[in-house]
């Protein structure tokens, strides 16, 4: 570990194998780690930089304003994390399997990202910004996606008889995506 005016840095770290220096992390960057465990900490104005977080569980943990850069979360749960000030940014990240149910992200930016197989259950991402991503397989299920700009990300499923697409924005290209449910042909 080090620090750069005050600003914690961690590069190179397994902390699946050593334990976290603290439970509250402000402004911490997290440069090539791999974590097993981040239950019950706060993390408030960090930076994850091709790190490994997959199957991670962020049960009770604080999420404030976090950004994940070129990282692995496949299978991470975020719907046990607090809903207080809960802001996370996702970037050029892998996010299949990962877990999101019941979670308001409607401030949340995902960009580049592959959400493969996602559980959106329930979810509010009303204001959320995707761009280019990939959602094969994603659940989108009673999902609040109204506003959403979904014009550069492919393969979804979203049922408009059960989520709210009000306002949401979809290339004609993709109305299949949204008619699925109704086994129809679109030529």
């Amino acid at each position: 570990m080090s620090f750069s005016e005050d600003k914690p840095y961690f590069h190179n770290i397994d902390f699946s194998t050593e334990p976290l220096p603290s439970d509250d992390f402000e402004q911490a960057n997290f440069v090539n780690c791999s974590f097993a465990e981040l239950m019950g900490i706060t993390l408030t104005d960090c930076i994850f930089t091709d790190c490994n977080l997959s199957n991670v569980s962020f049960r009770n943990s604080k999420l404030d304003n976090v950004t994940f850069l070129d990282c692995k979360l496949t299978g991470i749960d975020i719907s046990v994390a607090k809903d207080f000030a809960l802001q996370v940014k996702f970037e050029n990240c892998i996010l299949d399997y990962a877990i999101f149910e019941q979670k308001k992200l409607n401030k949340s930016i995902f960009s580049n990202c592959r959400i493969q197989g996602a559980d959106f259950t329930q979810a509010d991402l009303s204001k959320s910004k995707f761009h280019n991503c990939d959602f094969s397989e994603a659940v989108f299920s009673n999902t609040n996606v109204s506003g959403v700009d979904f014009t550069t990300s492919k393969y979804f499923t979203i049922d408009p008889t059960i989520n709210n697409v009000k306002k949401a924005k979809f290339l004609s290209s993709d109305l299949a995506g949204l008619l699925t449910r109704f086994d129809i042909i679109i030529k």
